[in-house]
């Protein structure tokens, strides 16, 4: 049996750390111009108010000041940012680049200045003389559906942007026939994705050529590279996007904001490049939020424990505006409320509201998190109602693998969009094995016990997560003289290690080693079409367009290899990288760098893919300070084919440390005026490496995936979904005792502290 390639499952090392542990890596900090303005942006300080006057006079004496771009030197029209999924409701939410009347939360940009240096346009700031008259804020999303504070007076719905909705079956009647109803209300908290690299661009002005370049592109260069050709009135030919290396994205990254425009526009006023880098402090007030959402949840079971019908109501705190992908976490919020259950009725409806807080986005996990937390927390407290295992009670109710693949009911408005199936995979399977693995049937027996001085609870948490976002990517393959192949694709790197990925896959679909491959990505120079890293994509999507090139690559090396042979190309055979004659004769595919192979991929995909798993958490609660304490935490899903298991690791265990740090501290926290009161990372508590050293993550590839040719899912979100809601329900079970459950996030010791004292339980 012929020896191929294996590096597709071999745990290869990322191909891009040594440049970084060598220090040798190029972020957009690290890029300058000659020439070059630095642009400081001055932001709001009021939630919401008028602008009455803002006068540059002084600031514009100061040396090294340039010029300061305010909305009055836009025009009449100040563009609007574009959205990567218009819906004709939205459509009066879109964010001018600047304001120009009226602010709406704390940080939106009101001025831009541009100076020969960061540190003087930061000092001019300070004498920009700013009136804004303040208006009422409205903050809470509930109370933002009445309307009584209308943020955009000119929106048919008021603050409701958009509802997305979903119906199945008959609710009333199932609801009827349940032997227990049980209702409560959720709330998940305002975060950020805080990536290690704040955002930064450079945009230079081609005035002869008519050419715009961006320096700093991230996570979406071709939807920005459009969006950007909008708003400058220019044609999409005459704007390009280059990609760097990236410090993290998390879904936030990236995305087309204010300063997009604002280093543009800045950039061809005056003829000169415009960099710009944020600061931490203006990160957390101006880069996309996400998460906050609040929930009533009603569920209908049977005496067994199955699920007869659910009833939800959600409010999504999107802040001032839509950003261009603001939809996303509200309509996954309703479309994965069941994760992997079965339930045949249910009535679904999903607000996205606006409120006088930063605009909110897409975070790892979108809408997945927070909906899973919602579910998982009603089937433990349906399980205590009906004296069911906690276990039970999610077996029942799993969909079974016999029915796989399994019709959605889509959540509207989803014009356009083709029916999706839960792709394959056997549920109680993977279920069965996180039970297994994280020794729950040892462990539960000291569930609620006091140990040591604090409460031990074990809790658990099953999960969907949605990836191959389509339409299609693309993947260009270039033979170089000396045998090199050049890979360029349109996904890009946001730190998740495509280089490496991308080159396992290339090496073997062409049966060559990995060394011969170079990986390019991101930049919009490097091919005509490209749609980015978002939503579990990449490998799938990006994989599979380099596969189809490098099936086409191989195609062209036979017919030059006929030609360099002298025969017909159906009589070669090609294998290892050598085409052969059947008399013996070959010629090598690095021996034809000269010939000018080159050959473009793209695979076409509207069948989304879902990974799923399930997650148990083990905790110590101090009823006596409110701390919690992660003494374990297992996750354990299934991805289809593994391409590369440490990089997979990495992306499971670091999602799981994130949602940790999110579950128990992470907090945007606004007051009644919409003011920001977090500015920095002293008052926004992210995890230490050394806050969950016992964190386990075992993927399976049990069950690939029908949908693309390498049987892949996405696995870049499972890790973090579940998080929320094993270890709440772990908290929960830890109280028990005491009455104590965990409803509403973050569980920060004051809180649980407080929910302790309330219950009337007694401290150890």
């Amino acid at each position: 049996m012929r020896q191929v390639n294996t590096y597709i499952g071999a745990a290869v090392e990322r191909v891009e750390d040594l440049r970084f542990l060598r220090g040798k890596g190029t972020y957009i900090a690290d890029i300058s111009r000659p020439g070059q303005w630095h642009m400081v942006v001055l932001r709001s300080a009021v939630g919401h108010g008028v602008i009455r006057r803002i006068d540059t006079t002084a600031a514009l004496s100061m040396p090294g000041v340039n010029a300061i771009l305010t909305g009055r030197d836009l025009g009449e029209q100040v563009p609007r940012i574009p959205f990567r999924r218009p819906i004709p409701s939205i459509m009066p939410y879109g964010q001018p680049v600047i304001a120009t009347t009226r602010v709406r939360y704390v940080g939106e940009p009101i001025a831009a200045v541009l100076a020969d240096s960061q540190e003087i346009a930061e000092d001019a700031l300070a004498l920009i003389d700013v009136d804004i008259e303040p208006l009422p804020a409205v903050v809470d999303a509930r109370a933002a559906m009445s309307n009584t504070v209308n943020l955009h007076e000119e929106a048919p719905d008021g603050n409701a942007t958009a509802t997305f909705t979903g119906d199945k079956g008959d609710v009333e009647a199932a609801m009827r026939r349940a032997a227990l109803v049980i209702k409560h209300t959720f709330y998940t908290q305002r975060q950020t994705a805080l990536p290690m690299e704040t955002r930064g661009l450079v945009a230079e002005w081609d005035a002869a050529a008519g050419k715009l370049l961006m320096s700093g592109a991230a996570k979406l260069p071709f939807f920005n590279k459009r969006a950007m050709a909008k708003v400058m009135g220019l044609g999409e030919d005459q704007v390009e996007y280059i990609e760097y290396d990236v410090g993290g994205g998390f879904g936030a990254r990236g995305e087309f904001y204010p300063e997009d425009a604002l280093t543009a526009l800045a950039a061809r006023k005056f003829g000169r490049p415009i960099k710009w880098i944020e600061d931490r402090r203006e990160h957390l007030m101006a880069i996309g939020h996400s998460r906050e959402a609040e929930a009533d949840i009603e569920m209908g079971f049977a005496a067994d424990g199955t699920l007869l019908a659910l009833r939800t109501e959600m409010f999504c705190n999107i802040g001032a505006y839509m950003r261009p992908n603001g939809t996303t976490p509200v309509r996954n919020a309703a479309q994965f409320i069941t994760g992997p259950y079965k339930c045949d009725n249910f009535t679904v409806r999903s607000h996205a509201v606006a409120t006088n807080k930063t605009p909110s986005g897409t975070y790892r996990g979108p809408g997945r998190y927070e909906s899973c937390f919602f579910f998982e927390r009603m089937m433990d407290k349906a399980a205590a109602k009906l004296g069911i295992d906690r276990l039970e009670i999610r077996r029942r109710n799993l969909i079974p693998h016999a029915e796989m693949p399994f019709e959605m009911t889509m959540i509207g408005p989803a014009e356009g969009w083709d029916p999706t199936f839960l792709d394959s995979g056997d549920y109680h399977q993977c279920f069965d094995a996180v039970v297994k693995e994280a020794r729950w049937a040892e462990k539960s027996r000291d569930a609620g016990r006091l140990i040591d001085g604090r409460y031990r609870g074990i809790g658990i948490a099953a999960f969907v997560e949605g990836g191959a976002s389509g339409p299609r990517e693309h993947a260009r393959m270039v033979l170089e003289p000396g045998g090199k192949v050049m890979l360029a694709v349109g996904s890009s790197s946001i730190g998740q290690g495509i280089e490496t990925i991308f080159a396992q896959i290339a090496a073997d679909a062409l049966e060559i080693g990995i060394e011969a491959i170079e990986v390019t990505h991101g930049s919009t120079t490097l091919l005509k079409e490209g749609f980015g890293s978002y939503g579990s994509r990449a490998t799938v999507m990006g994989g599979c367009a380099v596969i189809d090139a490098a099936n086409n690559l191989l195609t062209a090396f036979r017919e030059a290899a006929a030609r360099r042979l002298r025969v017909e190309p159906s009589s070669l055979t090609i294998a290892d990288g050598v085409a052969r004659t059947v008399d013996g004769r070959s010629v090598r595919l690095a021996d034809c760098g000269d010939d000018g192979l080159a050959v473009d991929g793209v695979f076409h995909n509207n069948k989304p893919t879902f990974t799923y798993g399930a997650a148990v958490a083990e905790v110590a609660v101090d009823a006596g300070t409110g701390h919690v304490e992660v003494l374990d935490y297992t996750v354990i899903d299934d991805v289809g084919r593994i391409i590369n298991p440490e990089t997979l690791h990495g992306q499971v265990v670091g999602a799981a440390v994130q949602g940790l740090g999110a579950v128990f501290g992470e907090n945007l926290v606004y007051d009644q005026d919409g003011q920001l009161l977090v500015g920095t990372l002293a008052d926004y508590e992210i995890p230490l490496a050394s806050d969950f050293p016992h964190v386990h993550g075992h993927s399976t590839e049990l069950h690939p995936s029908p949908n693309n040719p390498l049987g892949a899912k996405g696995a870049g979100e499972g890790g973090i979904i579940p998080v929320a809601g094993a270890v709440a329900n772990a908290v929960a079970n830890a109280l028990s005792s005491l009455g104590v459950e965990p409803d509403v996030l973050p569980i920060t010791p004051p809180r649980l502290w407080e929910m302790i004292q309330a219950a009337g339980g007694r401290t150890a």
